[in-house]
């Protein structure tokens, strides 16, 4: 048997020869000539004798190779090769799995693919997670850690940061997501979230029910003919007014999507929420307004012009209706729920207006019918187009949707 005055005696102290000793249990330590002390770790497979390295004293003390001994010992018994655990032990603590390469492994292999609004995503982890604990090894992290990122979200920093407590909520659904996706797939394991629910950290998004008056809607469109915000803005809200379109589909949306000989925008499933091709008529009073865009950006490749962030046109949108003194906030999103309240107020059919807005049918219409409806989305946003003119102008009749004049 071994002991530390033994190897306190030893260690560095030159030796005539290679001096091995034992301290039973298959632990030992080699005595090189210099004096340098490895505690040796010997074991048979199959009646092949083995041995493994585990240390240097005094780095390891006597008492701490024991120990990893003792537990050499239990792999060797669990029918693991002891030398082959531990390499990948160690493997695993030196080089650990971070909290950003957890979140951006879920990010590369499920959200690109599966999220509309992945690049919001990516933006709320590096403004809110990756600063703070994106560097820490996510099995080490603690509840604790990403509270502190939560709270710092919910209250806000004063002069840098508005109070955000549904970003928040929504931020942590998103992580768990992740660390899921992670831990089943076994890249990395951590449950420090999965006791946590958006009311823990924030507030769940409230379900959002904002349809514009025809007062507000009157007071967009008039600011969209007066030239009122930027270009990009006026013809993205204009779109999003007559198409009832997620705002992802315009913002990526390229002129190859656009047949304007046929009459024809046809979204396909990369830029779809829900990964199928949405298929709408252009109505003849604004076709002028896409053979103006092009004119314009037709050398981009992009209707708009150019390819801007999710983050920014969500932030820029959810500004107007303060230019518009409105006093109730509305988001772009809202002009897709105005578009779909106000065709279902002008009596057309549910599953046509479902089909604009770019929803798959439900039950068994969903299986069988592959019907476009093209004929009646045509005449749905012709009859939509009409409303918003006497909207507009309900004197005189001046056509505004079909005019590219107030570019």
């Amino acid at each position: 048997m071994l002991y530390e005055s033994s190897l306190r005696g030893l260690n560095g102290k030159h030796q005539p020869q290679t001096i091995e000793l034992a301290d039973g249990k298959g632990l030992g330590v080699r005595v090189s000539k210099l004096g340098k002390i490895r505690f040796q770790y010997r074991y048979k497979i199959n009646g092949k004798n083995k041995r493994m390295d585990i240390g240097a004293y005094p780095d390891l003390s006597l008492r701490q190779a024991r120990d990893i001994a003792d537990e050499c010992r239990s792999w060797l018994a669990e029918g693991h090769d002891p030398k082959i655990k531990r390499c990948m032990g160690r493997e695993k603590t030196l080089t650990p799995v971070t909290v950003k390469q957890a979140l951006e492994y879920w990010i590369e292999n499920y959200a690109r693919d599966n999220r509309a609004n992945v690049d919001r995503n990516i933006a709320q982890f590096e403004k809110h997670i990756y600063p703070y604990i994106g560097h820490f090894p996510l099995e080490q992290t603690e509840t604790r850690h990403w509270i502190d990122c939560f709270d710092r979200i919910r209250r806000g920093i004063a002069g840098r940061q508005k109070p955000a407590p549904v970003a928040a909520g929504q931020i942590l659904q998103n992580a768990k997501q992740a660390l899921r996706f992670c831990r089943v797939r076994r890249y990395a394991i951590s449950r420090e979230l999965d006791d946590l629910i958006a009311s823990d950290v924030g507030k769940k998004q409230r379900k959002k029910d904002r349809v514009l008056t025809d007062v507000e809607l009157y007071d967009l469109m008039s600011s969209i003919a007066n030239r009122k915000g930027t270009f990009y803005m006026r013809y993205l809200c204009r779109l999003l007014i007559i198409f009832g379109a997620r705002t992802q589909e315009l913002r990526l949306s390229t002129f190859d999507e656009w047949d304007l000989e046929l009459n024809l925008w046809t979204v396909p499933k990369a830029h779809s929420k829900t990964n199928t091709v949405i298929v709408r008529p252009i109505p003849a009073k604004v076709k002028p307004i896409i053979e103006f865009l092009y004119k314009r950006h037709g050398d981009t490749g992009y209707l708009l012009g150019e390819l801007k962030s999710g983050e920014s046109v969500s932030g820029a949108g959810s500004l107007i209706y303060k230019r518009l003194k409105h006093k109730e906030s509305w988001s772009l999103h809202d002009l897709r729920r105005t578009f779909t309240t106000k065709l279902n107020d002008l009596s057309v059919a549910p599953y046509v207006v479902e089909q604009l807005l770019g929803h798959s049918l439900g039950g068994v219409m969903s299986i069988y019918n592959r019907s476009q409806y093209l004929p009646e989305k045509l005449a749905a946003l012709n009859m939509w187009c009409e409303w918003l003119e006497l909207l507009v102008n309900p004197a005189d009749n001046v056509v505004l949707i079909g005019s590219a004049r107030y570019g």
